[in-house]
């Protein structure tokens, strides 16, 4: 693991665990029934502690971005520049990302995206790119 791994611990394995196997999860709450992400153990829209992992979709709309073109913290530097975008998955909770394999000129709000992982270090890390053709 590199200095910008994300922390795997005992709550956020079965996220990594997940990602690894090419499934993006949410946490969804029992007492309200709404999905949040980023994983938390309680419901922020509630403050249930009712919440369950469930496997999202892997779908999204891009709801806004930001090219960014000089980062100087590892590994992000390597990238640039490279697409930071907010996305609305299916299932309603937003999203920090980033998104892949689309050129700047043809973003767009509400655009369709789908689910990939990219290796970082020993994780996959879940990034948004166009859906693809099944």
């Amino acid at each position: 693991m590199t200095a910008a791994d994300p922390d795997v611990d005992a709550f956020t394995r079965p996220y990594w665990q997940a990602a690894g196997e090419g499934r993006l999860l949410l946490r969804r709450c029992g007492a309200c029934g709404r999905a949040h992400h980023y994983p938390r153990e309680f419901c922020p829209h509630c403050w249930s502690e009712d919440v369950t992992w469930e496997r999202a979709s892997g779908r999204a709309t891009l709801y806004t971005w930001s090219v960014v073109h000089r980062n100087d913290l590892p590994p992000f530097g390597e990238r640039v520049p490279y697409v930071a975008a907010v996305v609305d998955l299916a299932e309603g909770p937003r999203m920090m990302t980033e998104v892949v394999g689309v050129t700047e000129t043809d973003l767009r709000i509400g655009m369709d995206l789908e689910v990939t992982f990219r290796a970082e270090g020993e994780l996959r890390v879940p990034v948004f790119g166009p859906p693809s053709e099944c």
